[in-house]
């Protein structure tokens, strides 16, 4: 019990807190080292097809110099056991980009990531010093399917995703050739609204 709670004081207690700490470990051990210590064991990742992260990940050699990342925006259900961040990126060639991640709370009290994906940017996102954090409607939240969103058709690999209690759902959809949308919606008391729309382009042939 003692180990237990040690744990939870030492864990990262925002989904914020947790996207600091995976891009400080980045820096310190490793790019895919880190990738792989904070994924949980049934995340998924765009290579640009979706795959199993663990997977891909397993024995992957770090880069010399690992990519820089910080959150702009956080979106946080009403239990806080899920969130979705997305922010900035500053890789070693120069290049920038986004990212988007979501974050589960898992039963020790640590955040894992369970998607991770992004694109470039032509411009480098704003570093704010505190990130927005933004949450649903806690009123009348749904408990089953009420205004649900539903998956798309079957011309595309998809995924979802919700938190216990409903008040926020991410979605993915990916065509065969990589076209690949990412959606989070968070409830409004009445109903659930896109607040979050990621729309990254086929990969170049």
């Amino acid at each position: 019990m003692l180990a237990l709670l040690l744990l939870q004081v030492a864990a990262p207690q925002t989904a914020v807190d947790a996207e600091r700490a995976f891009n400080a470990a980045a820096q310190e051990k490793g790019q895919w080292t880190a990738f792989r210590d904070y994924a949980a064991a049934d995340a998924t990742m765009f290579v640009p097809q979706p795959v199993k992260a663990q997977g891909w990940l397993k024995d992957r050699e770090d880069p010399p110099k690992s990519v820089e990342w910080w959150p702009t925006e956080s979106y946080v259900s009403c239990d806080g056991k899920l969130a979705v961040n997305t922010g900035g990126a500053h890789w070693p060639s120069g290049a920038v980009s986004y990212f988007t991640t979501v974050w589960r709370r898992e039963a020790d009290g640590s955040w894992k990531w369970i998607v991770d994906g992004g694109d470039a940017l032509k411009v480098a996102r704003e570093r704010p010093a505190k990130p927005k954090v933004k949450r649903p409607s806690c009123r009348r939240l749904p408990s089953g399917d009420d205004g649900r969103i539903p998956i798309g058709p079957h011309l595309t690999e998809d995924g979802e995703g919700t938190s216990p209690d409903r008040s926020l759902l991410w979605e993915w959809h990916v065509m065969p050739d990589g076209h690949r949308t990412f959606l989070t919606h968070l409830w409004d008391g009445d109903g659930y609204e896109i607040v979050l729309l990621d729309d990254i382009a086929a990969p170049a042939k």
